[in-house]
């Protein structure tokens, strides 16, 4: 079921809130098993052949997690190591079984049987939620003692399809609150303009712009430097406005229950440098790389030398959690090197005392941190190497610079200049050139001028860590001008969601 669909909107959604409160007045327990198994029908509308795989990752970890809290310290990490190894064979077999056979077939060059597996919806996010849940577990943080909240815990379905990836010190208190099972009028108001703003990144921006690069990641024939261009930024752009606004959907969605997620996105885009992007990108996941798999390899402690390889080790298994492919590699290891220069750049900068923090200088780290990451973005778009690499040369020029020729009488005074840049024109495609520009101007404009949407929400505590800045700008008050405003993007929104597109982020 979609966030963005007809069904989920009137029905699905109205139905699970009347139901949560209404048992909320009687007895929290209830409340809290209601909510479980709304969320277990949400997971199930997709597939129903899929729920008993869910519910028996839940009753496995929960009864682990039980056996690690009763269990003497010399045993539990024979326990937590069996209970992780299950838990990545189960997502190693449905995620990258047909990867492995088909690299090993390449690699042997002989057939091998095919494997048709279908991914399992959401499999990698309730994966790592109990993994980590597990961890704490045999390091003693952690003690669940209550099946129905720990089956909420996991299941939630504002977050089950595609994160945040929850975290229990955040979650378990907030289930047992009495506060809340109690309807809030305010959290309502805040939950719906949340979700609504969310709605309207995926259903107005996302699924508009995203027209304009599938051209070019479907079929790059000898792409020239604009087209190249335009192709690779609508897709950036078509990837924040969806996970941003599936994030956003996710946090309204949860306070409507008077439930507070964590921050999951913040626009990422203004970084200054990719250390900073990788805190602002899908924080939940990179809080989970950074505390399960970068500090256990030892992080930074072990020197620069194994400090580059940690970095490197956990950004290519970062790419391929995001997808069973060559490319995603491809894009981890980029990300790794990106990290590894920045921490090197770094190092010189405050050696020799370069300007670090002028107007100027952030202008241009920002330009360049974008830069990277749409290269690197190439790669975890496209659909094999030989594409993502074909886009890149045309992305730097080598098949020439070109535009459509309805262009050319609008450029005539330039026409001494593009003549010594070869400048070519080709036959049609000019309303596709124009449209696709005006989509890009128009994301950049909201992505780096306007705050986000946790930014307008800033007085209203929208998620777990957000730490309101300086803004002045757009700040959301309880008032007829700000809901007439939300009604407005709320109806224009409605009406684009007649036939809903899955988020891209489903496919990891």
């Amino acid at each position: 079921m979609l966030f963005n669909s007809w069904i989920f909107l009137f029905a699905y959604l109205p139905v699970t809130v009347a139901g949560f409160f209404i048992l909320g007045r009687r007895k929290q327990l209830w409340a809290a098993a209601w909510l479980a198994a709304a969320s277990l029908f949400f997971y199930a509308y997709w597939d129903y052949r899929y729920l008993p795989l869910l519910l028996g990752s839940v009753v496995f970890n929960y009864g682990c997690a039980a056996w690690l809290a009763a269990s003497p310290p010399a045993r539990k990490k024979w326990i937590l190591a069996a209970a992780i190894a299950a838990n990545l064979g189960l997502l190693a077999y449905y995620k990258y079984a047909g990867f492995f056979l088909a690299s090993l077939a390449q690699l042997l060059e002989r057939p091998m049987p095919a494997l048709h597996v279908i991914l399992p919806i959401g499999i990698s996010f309730f994966t790592f939620t109990q993994i980590a849940f597990l961890v704490d577990t045999c390091k003693g943080k952690v003690q669940e003692s209550r099946f129905v909240h720990y089956l909420l815990f996991v299941t939630y379905f504002p977050h089950l399809i595609a994160g945040p990836v929850l975290h229990h010190k955040e979650m378990m208190p907030q289930f047992a609150d009495r506060r809340t099972f109690r309807l809030s009028a305010s959290n309502i108001a805040i939950g719906s303009t949340i979700f609504f703003i969310g709605l309207a990144k995926k259903v107005l921006v996302a699924d508009n712009i995203g027209a304009y690069a599938a051209p070019l990641f479907s079929d790059p024939v000898a792409p020239s430097l604009l087209v190249a261009w335009a192709g690779v930024l609508a897709y950036a752009f078509q990837l924040y406005f969806d996970f941003s606004g599936y994030s956003d959907m996710a946090i309204g969605l949860s306070r409507l229950f008077g439930v507070r997620l964590p921050l999951n996105f913040d626009s990422p885009y203004k970084s200054r440098n990719i250390a900073q992007f990788w805190r602002r990108w899908h924080m939940t996941l990179s809080r989970f790389l950074r505390d399960y798999l970068y500090i256990p390899l030892g992080g930074k402690r072990c020197g620069p030398l194994r400090r580059y390889l940690n970095l490197m080790i956990t950004m290519v298994l970062g790419g391929l959690w995001h997808g069973a492919g060559w490319n995603f590699i491809v894009w981890g290891a980029l990300h790794g090197a990106y990290l590894a220069i920045h921490k090197g750049w770094s190092a010189v900068a405050r050696q020799w005392h370069l300007p670090s923090d002028t107007r100027v200088v952030n202008i241009l780290a920002t330009i360049l941190t974008f830069t990277a990451v749409c290269l690197a973005w190439v790669f975890f778009r496209a659909p094999d190497l030989a594409t993502a690499l074909t886009i890149i040369k045309g992305m730097a020029g080598g098949f020439g610079l070109a535009l459509p020729d309805v262009l050319a009488p609008h450029l005539l005074p330039l026409q001494p200049v593009l003549g010594a840049m070869g400048m070519a024109y080709y036959l049609g495609g000019g309303t596709a050139f124009i449209e696709s520009w005006t989509w890009i101007a128009v994301a950049a404009l909201i992505t780096f001028a306007l705050p986000n949407t946790q930014q307008i929400m800033r007085h209203f505590d929208p998620a777990l860590d957000f730490q309101a800045g300086g803004e002045r700008m757009l700040a959301w008050r309880a008032s007829p001008g700000w809901a007439a405003a939300i009604a407005v993007l709320a109806l224009a929104s409605m009406l684009a969601v007649n036939r809903p597109a899955e988020f891209l982020y489903f496919q990891f």
